[in-house]
């Protein structure tokens, strides 16, 4: 009776050792700041936010990502003041090397759509306002790296791109518009 049980207790035994790990899902959300660049000359305007995402089995997921940027195109003077917010919806791509929990580190490619809001007032004297909301694209590649199995950094470089119906009237023809740059963030990841 001993005997049957020990080998009944050493099969359970080898039956979980055995049996595959669930895949498991791993959330994140990410406070940063960076900078926006519209070009080699730029040095850049101050940008923060949060990225918030959720990663099926550690490589496939997807995230949201809010910005705000105060002076979006350069500081605010008397006559000129504008703003940029941007929210976006990625897939993401990331190969988790030491593993899903704990520490490791997570090189990923990121891309989506989304919505930039601008907001431009020109001018004390002549009150001058002007709002627009543009879908938008970014693609974009960083890493995260986690310490513990909570607590990381996170940094990416992304390029935004404004979409435009270029044929208003005879179908839906998105072409590149004019507004685009680029955006390098840091921040803490919590997951």
């Amino acid at each position: 009776m001993q005997r049957a049980a020990n080998v009944c207790l050493l099969v359970v035994i080898a039956a979980v050792i055995a049996v595959p790990a669930p895949a498991r899902a791993d959330g994140y959300v990410t406070p940063w700041i960076g900078l926006s660049v519209s070009d080699i000359t730029d040095n850049g305007h101050t940008a923060f936010g949060v990225t918030t995402g959720y990663m099926g089995a550690g490589v496939f997921g997807f995230e949201a990502d809010v910005g705000y940027s105060p002076d979006f195109s350069g500081p605010s003077s008397l006559f000129r003041s504008d703003t940029a917010i941007t929210v976006m919806g990625n897939f993401i791509l990331g190969i988790p090397i030491g593993g899903t929990h704990g520490a490791g580190v997570r090189p990923f490619v990121t891309g989506g759509l989304g919505v930039v809001r601008t907001h431009t007032e020109l001018g004390d004297l002549v009150e001058v306002s002007r709002t627009a909301n543009t879908l938008n694209y970014n693609l974009g590649v960083g890493m995260m790296g986690f310490f513990s199995h909570h607590f990381g950094l996170r940094g990416d470089i992304r390029y935004f791109r404004t979409l435009e119906d270029t044929n208003r009237f005879s179908g839906f023809d998105l072409e590149p518009a004019r507004l685009r740059y680029w955006r390098v963030t840091s921040g803490v990841t919590f997951r």
